[in-house]
């Protein structure tokens, strides 16, 4: 199958979106009402859900065995672990888990993952109705005081963390969905864009409905907590984003910059631990995570992060085939497999 390199786009542009708002959430930028503030307001929780999304569609094109991608969820998972002793916000080891949900749907038709996601979000609504959503946080200084231990851990993990996998497997069902359409044809990428804005602008509708004050953010479209409304307006982006960077490539490489949105979207994983070790790292030894940094200072330094990135990511690729830690994972998960 030829590779789609409009996903890999997207998935850069994910990237670059989870920099952001990582960025951000790292230097305690306090929240404001300037244009880059309501950028990043606009791509938190998005970002992630497009990573997630593209994942799943990746899972269904990949036509990947159970036993590899569980193989791979656990690499991850590891992986995420390590990387929460840095940085508690850590979505791969929740990733791992939801590739756990996805290898139980891998021959699983279109309506049947569509009703799976459905029963995923249904779930988170009926736990948060009946459990203790902040239980475990600290909102003003967000922290999670009983991450480390294995009840505060489970809670964390499967209900109120930030990417708990009730509701956010449903995020990886839906991709897997959609990646068992022909995405090459124009159809499905018109369908992808109409759909997603018209399920992004639904998911609008109850904020301006008359609701019980105790439920108003729960109907939202914040990621925290994330409602059945929230799941609605992410994979609605996500959806828009994923139609439009399928449709545009023919015009994206006659410009020329194409490679310069492949190759780091081949490399996510990499670039993802590599935004929490060297920008997170570099932006603590010039003593930036106090607070003391602007929103359009940010979006300034996060830009130009995912920009080297995208640099660093071509001149690796003309050298080696795959990133580093793609390369590690590919090694410990298939040790059989050579090229």
């Amino acid at each position: 199958m030829t590779r789609l390199e409009g996903l890999d786009a997207a998935r850069y542009l994910a990237f670059c979106g989870m920099v952001l708002v990582n960025f951000r959430i790292a230097a305690e930028v306090a929240p404001g009402t300037g244009w880059a503030s309501t950028l990043i307001d606009a791509l938190e929780g998005r970002a992630a859900a497009l990573f997630v999304v593209l994942a799943g569609i990746g899972v269904s094109l990949s036509r990947i065995a159970a036993g590899l991608l569980l193989r791979r969820a656990a690499f991850l998972f590891a992986l995420g672990m390590v990387n929460m002793t840095i940085f508690e916000a850590d979505i791969l080891h929740f990733y791992a888990l939801y590739f756990v949900v996805g290898a139980a749907f891998l021959t699983a038709r279109p309506g049947l993952l569509w009703t799976g996601a459905l029963g995923i979000v249904a779930a988170a609504f009926v736990a948060v109705s009946l459990f203790n959503y902040d239980a475990g946080w600290d909102w003003e200084s967000l922290t999670y005081s009983d991450l480390w231990n294995l009840p505060g851990f489970l809670r964390n993990t499967v209900f109120n963390g930030w990417h708990p996998v009730l509701p956010w497997a449903a995020f990886l069902l839906i991709g897997m969905a959609i990646g068992r359409s022909d995405l090459r044809t124009l159809c499905i990428q018109h369908r992808l864009i109409l759909w997603g804005l018209a399920a992004a602008l639904a998911a609008l509708i109850p904020q301006y409905l008359p609701q019980d004050p105790e439920l108003a953010l729960y109907f939202g479209t914040e990621s925290i907590p994330p409602g059945p409304f929230y799941i609605l307006a992410g994979t609605g982006t996500a959806c828009v984003t994923i139609g439009l960077t399928l449709k545009l490539w023919p015009v994206i490489e006659r410009l020329r910059i194409g490679r310069f949105l492949t190759a780091p979207g081949r490399q996510a994983l990499t670039l993802y631990v590599a935004h929490i070790l060297i920008g997170m790292g570099a932006l603590d030894a010039f003593d930036l995570l106090d607070g003391s940094l602007s929103a359009p200072q940010i979006v300034a330094i996060a830009l130009g992060f995912c920009a080297l990135c995208s640099i660093y990511a071509v001149i690796w690729q003309k050298i080696f085939p795959r990133g580093p830690l793609e390369g590690l994972m590919r090694r410990v998960t298939e040790p059989g497999r050579t090229g």
